[in-house]
C-alpha cells in the first residue's frame, strides 16, 4: 500500500470538469454497465456549476494529483428543519483505493454537517445492493443501511 504524504479535499471547479466526466463514465461502466452519453452528462455536470442549489462537487487530490470525487445534493428535511446532503457520483481512481481517500472525502463532508452553526443535518447514500465493496467502505465510517430502502422510477 502506498502512503500518501498529504490527502486533501477542495470544492471542484469548471477547470475540473474534464476530470468529473471521465470519472462518471468510469463509474457508470463499473457498478452497472451502463455507458453513459458524454455530451448529455458533460452538460450536467456543468450546470451544477452554473447553479450550486442543484449540488455542489468536491474533489480529493493524492500527493497534488486528482485521485476521486464525490457530489453532493440537498433533501430538505421538515423533520430537521434542514437539509440533509445526499452522497451521489463517488469515484475514487483505481490506484488510490484502500488508501483513505474516500475516507478524506467523507470526513470532509461531515465536517460540514457537524460544525457548529451547520444548516445541514445529516448524511445519505445510496449504493446498488450488489456494490459489496462500497458497502463494506460504508459501513466502515460509521454509516448504516439499516433504516430506509430507496425506490425510483426514472423517465426512459
Amino acid at each position: 500500500m502506498e502512503n500518501y504524504k498529504m490527502i486533501t479535499v477542495r470544492s471542484a471547479t469548471a477547470e475540473d470538469v474534464n476530470y468529473l466526466v471521465q470519472f462518471q463514465m468510469n463509474m457508470a461502466m463499473e457498478t452497472e454497465g451502463v455507458q453513459l452519453d458524454k455530451l448529455i452528462l458533460t452538460e450536467g455536470i456543468k450546470q451544477l456549476f452554473e447553479d450550486p442549489a442543484k449540488g455542489k462537487y468536491y474533489i480529493a487530490e493524492a500527493d497534488g494529483k486528482v485521485a476521486g470525487c464525490l457530489m453532493t445534493t440537498y433533501e430538505w428535511s421538515d423533520w430537521r428543519c434542514g437539509n440533509v446532503l445526499w452522497i451521489q457520483s463517488v469515484y475514487i481512481e483505481t490506484p488510490y483505493r484502500g488508501k483513505g481517500v474516500y475516507k478524506k472525502l467523507y470526513e470532509y463532508i461531515k465536517n460540514l454537517v457537524t460544525k457548529p452553526g451547520s444548516e445541514y443535518r445529516g448524511i445519505r447514500l445510496y449504493v446498488d445492493k450488489t456494490n459489496k465493496d462500497a458497502q463494506q467502505v460504508y459501513e466502515k465510517l460509521g454509516m448504516n443501511g439499516e433504516h430506509y430502502q430507496v425506490y425510483e422510477w426514472m423517465k426512459p
